[in-house]
């Protein structure tokens, strides 16, 4: 299982998903709340934790990192990687290969923006509230959401949302081929400073590296 892959699972998992009618209004008015929240922000950061599991593969693997949200931009870092985004372009850094691919941003493609983790409700999916669940001496509301597109590979999401605050604790999907991917958030930190350089590769400051163009 390449490092590679978990990046992609993880921009997944936050990603805006392909709005939809007869839904539970109870989770509506939650997830409201958390869209309210999060969108309010100028910036956050946050650390994570994520676990892909498939029990039928014998696989159980964790990779921990950190991202910077800004609006549509982000920066990511995990497991030696980077994967910067100003909005109209995503730069990935492998650090071991010193090697960096450039490639256009799409806000259509799930698989590049974990910008939308707030707003992922919004479009394709059902949704409803079920039982709450304590952890850490903490009560979360949990919400499943199913896909309208049954040809989707994800057949269901559950979120656990803090019920002091609104915020997402965190995030695990349920795909057909038996993986399951939970992330979860820690740490969390609201409107961060950050600059223009925030979101944009620096190749000066990375002597020597190779650049992939795919645009």
């Amino acid at each position: 299982m390449t490092k590679q892959f978990f990046l992609a699972a993880l921009a997944a998992t936050l990603t805006t998903l392909p709005v939809a009618a007869q839904q539970d209004p109870k989770a509506a008015k939650i997830l409201d709340a958390v869209s309210a929240k999060y969108t309010a922000l100028q910036s956050f950061q946050a650390s994570f934790t994520q676990t892909l599991e498939n029990p039928a593969a014998k696989l159980k693997q964790n990779i921990t990192g950190d991202v910077l949200v800004s609006g549509q931009k982000y920066h990511l870092t995990a497991s030696g990687q980077e994967v910067i985004n100003d909005g109209k372009t995503t730069w990935t850094y492998l650090k071991n290969e010193n090697e960096v691919n450039v490639s256009e941003s799409d806000p259509t493609n799930q698989d590049m923006s974990p910008t939308q983790m707030y707003s992922m409700y919004k479009k394709g999916y059902k949704y409803q509230l079920l039982k709450p669940v304590k952890e850490g001496g903490a009560t979360y509301d949990q919400i499943e959401l199913t896909p309208e597109n049954k040809a989707n590979d994800v057949f269901k999401v559950q979120l656990l949302v803090s019920q002091a605050d609104k915020s997402v604790r965190s995030v695990k999907t349920f795909k057909k081929n038996g993986t399951r991917t939970t992330f979860m958030l820690k740490n969390f930190k609201a409107n961060v400073p950050v600059t223009a350089t925030t979101f944009a590769f620096d190749k000066a400051a990375h002597k020597g590296v190779k650049v992939v163009d795919l645009r």
